[in-house]
C-alpha cells in the first residue's frame, strides 16, 4: 500500500501517495496542488476536491481547492512595494486595486523523484520561476522551488525549499490556503489555534500594523465551536506551539502543524457562516508585509540573499476516534 500511483484529472497527470490510512493526490502540472486527501477509514474527503467539471473555475481560482500554495499570501496595497532598492508591481486583481494571493497559480511543476519504502512514500517536485514569463514580469527574480511530499500512515508532511538564484536581496513570503471539509455539520466541529491576538485591518482589509486582543475569541487557543462562526480573520501565532487542531465531536481529529520558526501568522476563513468549509491558513508573512513599517520579527517577511535557501515545513495528521485522547 505504501506506493505512488499515477492517474489523470482532466488530462493532467496526477500522482497519488498511498498508505493503509490515506490517499493523497497531487496535481503537479497545475500548480503542484494537493487536490485530495482521502481518509480510507472514514470513507471521506478531508479537503475540498475539484470535480472534473470544475476545470474552468480551477484554472481561474486554483486556491479554492485542496492545499494550494500562496506565494506570497494575502493582499498587497495596490500590488506595489519596494525592497532593497528594487521596485515591484504585482497585478491589481482585487478590490481597491490591490493584489491578492500571489503569483503562484497553475504553473507546471516537474516530478523529479519518487521513493517508496517500508515506512512510506515520497514525491518530490520542482519549479523554476524564470521559466514563467508572467511571474518574471511581476517579480523578476529567479527562484528554484522544490517540494517534498511524504506520506507515512496517517501523517502527511510537506517541505518547501526555496533557493534564490538571483543577484540582489529579496523579500519572500508564502502560505497555504487549506480547505478542510466540515461536511455541512459545523456544530460537530471545534477548532483550537495557538494564537495570541488578531491583526487590525483597515477598510481595504489590509493590516494596519496593530494587534488587538482575541476578545470574543479568547477561548480559541483551547477550542471553540464552529457553529454560527463567520470568520475571515488573521491571527498572531503565540510562537510557542505550532499546531492547529480541528476536532469532530466523536473524537475524529485533524492536526495541522506549521513550523513556528517560519509561520508566524494563521488565518481562519469559513466562506460566510461556517457550513461546508474551514480554511486553516498558515502564513510566513503578514499580508502587505513589505509596505508595513514593522520589523521582520513582526511581519514574518523572510529576507533572502543571493544563493540562500530556505526550507518551510508543514504537516497534516489524521487521528481516528478510537486513538484520540
Amino acid at each position: 500500500m505504501k506506493q505512488v500511483t499515477k492517474g489523470l484529472w482532466n488530462g493532467y497527470d496526477t500522482y497519488t501517495l498511498n498508505s493503509r490510512d490515506l490517499e493523497v493526490t497531487l496535481l503537479p502540472r497545475l500548480g503542484n496542488n494537493i487536490i485530495s486527501i482521502y481518509d480510507r477509514a472514514q470513507n471521506r474527503e478531508v479537503v475540498r476536491r475539484p470535480d472534473e467539471q470544475d476545470l474552468a473555475f480551477y484554472l481561474q481560482k486554483p486556491y479554492h481547492f485542496g492545499v494550494p500554495m500562496l506565494i506570497p499570501p494575502g493582499r498587497i496595497c495596490r500590488g506595489h512595494f519596494e525592497y532593497a532598492g528594487h521596485e515591484y508591481q504585482f497585478a491589481q486583481n482585487s478590490n481597491h486595486s490591490n493584489h491578492i494571493h500571489g503569483l503562484h497559480r497553475t504553473q507546471p511543476w516537474c516530478v523529479s523523484d519518487i521513493e517508496e519504502d517500508e515506512e512510506g512514500c515520497t514525491v518530490t517536485t520542482e519549479f523554476k520561476t524564470q521559466e514563467d514569463e508572467l511571474w518574471m514580469e511581476h517579480f523578476p527574480v529567479p527562484l528554484k522551488l522544490e517540494m517534498t511530499f511524504r506520506l507515512q500512515g496517517s501523517l502527511l508532511t510537506q517541505q518547501l525549499r526555496i533557493t534564490h538564484l538571483g543577484s540582489h536581496a529579496i523579500p519572500f513570503g508564502m502560505g497555504y490556503h487549506t480547505w478542510f471539509l466540515l461536511d455541512g455539520e459545523p456544530e460537530r466541529w471545534n477548532i483550537s489555534l495557538p494564537v495570541t491576538g488578531i491583526y487590525t485591518l483597515n477598510e481595504e482589509q489590509l493590516p494596519t500594523g496593530e494587534l488587538a486582543s482575541l476578545d470574543a475569541q479568547a477561548e480559541l487557543p483551547e477550542g471553540i465551536s464552529l457553529a454560527g462562526q463567520n470568520l475571515d480573520t488573521i491571527y498572531r501565532s503565540n510562537m510557542e506551539q505550532d499546531t492547529a487542531v480541528l476536532q469532530r465531536n466523536d473524537g475524529y481529529t485533524i492536526k495541522y502543524t506549521a513550523s513556528k520558526d517560519s509561520f508566524k501568522h494563521w488565518v481562519l476563513f469559513t466562506k460566510g457562516e461556517a457550513s461546508d468549509y474551514l480554511c486553516i491558513e498558515p502564513y510566513t508573512w503578514l499580508p502587505d508585509a513589505p509596505n508595513l513599517n514593522k520589523d521582520t520579527e513582526f511581519t514574518g517577511l523572510i529576507h533572502m540573499e543571493p544563493g540562500e535557501s530556505v526550507s518551510l515545513h508543514t504537516a497534516i495528521e489524521i487521528i481516528q476516534p478510537e486513538h484520540a485522547k
